[in-house]
Formats: structure tokens, C-alpha cells, sequence
């Protein structure tokens, strides 16, 4: 006979079984009215006792009708359409979109969202980074990168943190989770020596205007590729950026930038100016400033990606530099040549001057060892020893005494 117990604590029986079973009322279900109970089992009489009490506790923290609704793809999937979707940039939701239904859905979706584990999560993480790459090539590792990884994570822990405030699960399995850390990988440039043949190329191929101005104002990909004629004041030689092409769904789409900080005017110099007057020459009916040839639209982001890597071969350029690089090749030109680090950032479209340090000041060696030269001669000069005194001569001494000079 279960041993009874006052109201809210549940109560506790010694089964046939020889184990010892605790009961207790976890909640009504909404539709009947019907008393939902929950049980606990253990071997001793005080064991039940304590899990009884633990199981209470947490069914006060919890929705118990709601948390048995949803397997991990039915929350991930509503949380997307509902939170996630509409107070995020499109790019980003693209991005999350396709992380759910592409990455954790085929790992993870059918687990229900209560039972889901850290280890569930962890195991998914390692598949993701050995075999998570959809189209499988021989350039490329069949995983995804640490940093791909990362943002699924972030996206997942954002979900869950979502479903522990609506009561659905007691703690978010994230926060035990280990996630794969930062590559941190050098960034390239385009070398100074390598800046004619490159240039040539692009010119060859009919694009120097495009890379030209990629390379003097370090424009992001995306918002190089939006630019229209409007945007360029030629008599004040100023441009203004304030949109991007991405490609969603497998669409080219303009959207708005980045962040509210990469709507900025960017100064240009006369010759990037003379350029792009040169390329509007070339079709002055359509409004945008890089029509694609093919298609007289936007050009593809991965379009020019491309053609960067055909004009890297056709310069002789061994090293890989990606086309993001050549705005790391711009930020370290301007910073080598002197410009304060909060102009650039402003120019970039960075929040702060701080972040564009940690990004885009890595400076190469050659610079290095010329800024140590620099450093090095002013501390010999600030250390030199002064030059010795000439001796006063004896008084009464018709002697003249002619200062010396050191030699060597």
C-alpha cells in the first residue's frame, strides 16, 4: 500500500518487484481535464524519496502537456517562423535556415525536445565537422569549418534558450556542450609587387574598374557588387554605400548592409573616379555600376570570386588570396601608408576602431621588421652618448686648442 503523503508531495509504494516507486501529480491535461501522473523509481525507499522530491520540483518549472509536444525539428522549426525570422537580417536567416533543415534536422530532429542531451548535441557537432559538407570534393575536407560549426551552435543554443523560458525543457543542453574553437587563420594580401600584373589582368579581362576600386576602397564583396550610378557623386568624388547583393535560397537578392554602421560615403581618389566614369561609358542605360555581361543584372558574389582566382593564375600569383582579401589588402596598404586606424574603420564599415585593429591589422613581416628598423633608429638616437667636451686649456697656457672630430 503506497505510503500517503500531504498534498504536493506525491507518494511512495514498495512494488512487487522488490524496487521502490514514487508517484506525483505532474499536471492536467487541457483538452480532458484528466490528472496527468508522472513516476519515479529507485531501490531504496529513501533513494525514491529524494528523486520524488527532485521530480516535483522540476514539474513545477515545466509545461508538462506542452514539453511532450515537440520533437527537436517541430521546435527548431517553429522557433525559426515565429522568433528567429522576422527580427533578424535576411542574410542571416537564410543562414539559420539552412543550418536547421540542412545540418540538425537529418542529426537530431526526431529526438524529442525533452530528452534531447548535451551528448545528442555533441555528437552532432563532431559528425558535422568530419562529413557535415553537403557537396563533397577532392579540394575540400568532407567537414564543415570550426567556424561554420560555431554559428549552428550559437543558432541552436538561441533556440533552446527560447524553449527553457516557455517551460518546454528545465536547462538548455548547450551550455554543456563543447564547441570547436577559433581558426585563426593569417590573413593574405595582395603584395605590392604583385599589384601590377594583377591590375593587368583584370584589365585584359575587362573588369579593372571593378577590382580597381575593390582594391582602393576595400569595399565588402556584396556591396561592390550593389553599387549603381547614383551612388557616385563624381565632382566630389565621394560614394555612397548603403546596400548589398546576397544570394538567398538560390536567388540574387539587394538587401540592406551588414550593419547600420556599413551605410557610410566613402572618399575616392580621381583616378578611381576616372575609371568608373569609363565603365558607366560602357552602358549608360543601366543603372547599375557592374552589370554583369551576361546578364546585364547584378553580378554573382561567387561570379567575381571566381574571376579573382583566373586573374590570380593569369598574374603568376601562386599564393591563394581569397577576394575578401583584397579588402584586407586595402586596410593594410591604407594603415602602412598612415592612415589613423578610426578613419579606416569608418571607411570599412566597422562599429569601432578597436574591432579593426583585432581584424585587419596584421601587419606582414617585411612591414614588421621595417616598422622595428624605424623603432630601432630612433632608440639609438634617444640613447646616443653626447659628444665629449673639448678640455679647457691651463690658465696662463698660450695653447689653442682645436676641437676633434670622431672618426668611425
Amino acid at each position: 500500500m503506497a505510503k500517503k503523503r500531504a498534498n504536493g508531495e506525491g507518494s511512495i509504494r514498495k512494488r512487487s518487484d522488490g524496487r521502490w516507486e514514487g508517484r506525483y501529480t505532474a499536471g492536467y491535461d487541457p483538452e480532458t481535464g484528466k490528472r496527468i501522473t508522472k513516476n519515479v523509481l529507485g531501490k531504496t525507499q529513501a533513494e525514491v524519496k529524494e528523486k520524488l522530491a527532485k521530480a516535483i520540483e522540476e514539474s513545477k518549472k515545466l509545461d508538462i502537456v506542452r514539453s511532450d509536444e515537440y520533437t527537436v525539428a517541430e521546435w527548431l522549426r517553429l522557433w525559426y517562423e515565429l522568433y528567429a525570422k522576422p527580427n533578424i537580417r535576411p542574410t542571416t536567416a537564410d543562414s539559420y535556415h539552412r543550418g536547421i533543415e540542412s545540418h540538425v534536422i537529418p542529426r537530431i530532429g526526431s529526438i524529442k525536445l525533452k530528452k534531447l542531451t548535451s551528448r545528442d548535441i555533441q555528437k552532432m557537432y563532431k559528425d558535422l565537422q568530419e562529413n557535415g559538407r553537403l557537396r563533397k570534393s577532392k579540394k575540400q575536407q568532407n567537414g564543415l569549418s570550426n567556424a561554420t560549426v560555431r554559428g549552428i551552435h550559437m543558432m541552436l543554443h538561441n533556440a533552446l534558450d527560447r524553449a527553457v523560458k516557455e517551460r518546454l525543457i528545465l536547462r538548455n543542453p548547450t551550455e554543456d556542450c563543447i564547441i570547436p574553437k577559433i581558426q585563426k587563420q593569417e590573413m593574405k594580401i595582395l603584395h605590392p609587387e604583385d599589384m601590377k600584373a594583377y591590375l593587368e589582368a583584370a584589365d585584359k579581362r575587362g573588369v579593372l574598374p571593378m577590382f580597381y576600386l575593390e582594391l582602393s576602397s576595400g569595399l565588402r564583396r556584396g556591396e561592390l557588387l550593389a553599387l549603381q550610378w547614383t551612388d557616385l557623386n563624381v565632382k566630389e568624388r565621394i560614394l555612397t554605400v548603403n546596400k548589398q547583393v546576397t544570394r538567398m535560397e538560390g536567388e540574387l537578392d539587394v538587401t540592406e548592409p551588414k550593419t547600420k554602421n556599413s551605410v557610410r560615403k566613402v572618399a575616392l581618389s580621381q583616378q578611381a573616379v576616372d575609371l568608373l566614369v569609363q565603365e558607366h561609358e560602357q552602358h549608360p542605360d543601366n543603372p547599375i555600376l557592374f552589370p554583369s555581361p551576361r546578364t546585364g543584372g547584378y553580378w554573382s558574389p561567387d561570379a567575381v570570386s571566381r574571376i579573382n582566382r583566373k586573374l590570380l593564375a593569369k598574374a603568376g600569383i601562386e599564393e591563394h588570396v581569397r577576394f575578401h582579401d583584397l579588402r584586407h589588402t586595402f586596410a593594410t596598404m591604407a594603415l602602412s601608408s598612415g592612415v589613423d586606424v578610426k578613419t579606416l574603420s569608418s571607411m570599412l564599415g566597422h562599429y569601432s576602431a578597436g574591432f579593426t585593429l583585432d581584424t585587419y591589422t596584421h601587419i606582414p613581416n617585411d612591414m614588421q621588421r621595417g616598422a622595428a628598423e624605424k623603432i630601432g633608429g630612433f632608440m639609438e638616437t634617444a640613447t646616443a652618448r653626447p659628444e665629449p667636451e673639448p678640455p679647457e686649456p691651463p690658465e696662463g697656457s698660450r695653447c689653442k686648442v682645436i676641437p676633434f672630430e670622431r672618426v668611425g
